[in-house]
């Protein structure tokens, strides 16, 4: 290309042979012209190699980078160096994205320059077989939509689809690129961004399909378990509590509030007491804490609570309750599942 894109689309791709061609056309055909993409080969063993090469020459848009087989962090890492525009579009090599996605992101991000990470609503596919967690997590994703929305839910969930964002390159070089911590890359980026102060939005379009198979990592590496989840939210909770002078309280004494709890204790965070509303379990210890009513709220010092349940319902319970009592949420309390 003679001139530099606006817009660089960041793809890796491993044996990705039945679905490379789909998703790459999907980009390739965007309103917006003034693209590249970087497509980073993580040593695959099938044919994608050679369906990307006849792409290439058919579109000289389309950029091949190939790699010894390292893993996702290693390629996210390595493409964004041969990215050549100021924004950056994640895509994964099983994904379709909708015409005008780059073009409806890429004027978000030049209209407003205080915008880190712009992603935009999705449609997981195949609709067959998706199980029910799926489908919820794809109704509480899209509902999640505004900054504020985002960060009042940074510590629920993983708020935005890696696949779906566009991101500013400077920003990502700054902020570290992909981090290996033994939990999701993903989520650890979303959580340095949410540590640093920077904004988030979303398209309120569906911009994206987005892929479900057995073969994805969130299915088949241990960094994307329940248990590595909690360990990440631990890690940056404890950061954000460090400048906390306030006595911290967990509310949850069940399955999810006790492993919380667990890493929450490893990462050094000095828990005073558990919450919960369960009367056979008030009155007993948690890991030495004791576990005690909501009327403590009210009786005691002000404390920081850190809310885990691990229900939809009870979590707008709680924060129902928390906000009744002047607590204000992400300054006095945060859920955190």
């Amino acid at each position: 290309m003679s001139t530099a894109p606006l817009v660089s689309v960041l793809i890796p791709a491993y044996n990705a042979e039945t679905t490379v061609e789909s998703a790459l056309a999907s980009v390739l055909r965007q309103s917006l012209r003034e693209i590249e993409i970087v497509l980073v080969d993580d040593g695959s063993t099938d044919s994608t190699v050679g369906i990307a090469e006849g792409m290439c020459r058919a579109d000289e848009r389309l950029r091949l980078v190939r790699m010894a087989h390292g893993g996702i962090i290693n390629a996210l890492n390595s493409g964004i160096e041969y990215c050549r525009a100021d924004l950056i579009a994640r895509m994964d090599a099983d994904d379709i994205s909708h015409p005008r996605r780059l073009e409806a992101q890429a004027q978000v991000m030049l209209e407003s320059p205080d915008v880190s990470v712009c992603s935009c609503l999705v449609r997981m596919f195949p609709r067959r077989g998706l199980l029910g967690g799926l489908l919820r997590y794809e109704g509480w994703l899209n509902s999640v939509q505004t900054h504020e929305e985002i960060m009042r839910d940074m510590f629920v969930e993983s708020p935005v689809a890696h696949p779906s964002v566009m991101l500013r390159r400077t920003e990502l070089v700054d902020i570290g690129g992909y981090e290996e911590h033994g939990w999701p890359e993903d989520y650890d980026l979303w959580l340095r961004y949410h540590a640093a102060g920077k904004r988030f939005c979303k398209v309120e379009e569906t911009l994206v399909c987005w892929r479900q198979s057995e073969g994805r990592l969130t299915f088949t590496d241990g960094r994307y378990s329940l248990e590595n989840f909690i360990r990440a939210k631990a890690h940056y909770i404890s950061r954000m509590l460090a400048a906390e002078s306030r006595p911290v309280a967990l509310w949850g004494a069940g399955m999810t509030g006790r492993r919380l709890l667990k890493h929450l204790t490893r990462e050094g965070v000095m828990v005073k007491s558990v919450i919960d509303v369960d009367p056979r379990k008030i009155g007993s210890v948690l890991r030495g804490l004791p576990i005690v009513g909501t009327e403590a709220i009210d009786a005691g010092e002000r404390v920081f609570i850190v809310a885990a349940v691990g229900s939809a319902r009870a979590r707008e319970l709680i924060r129902d309750h928390l906000t009744n009592r002047g607590f204000r949420e992400t300054v006095d309390f945060i859920c955190a599942a």
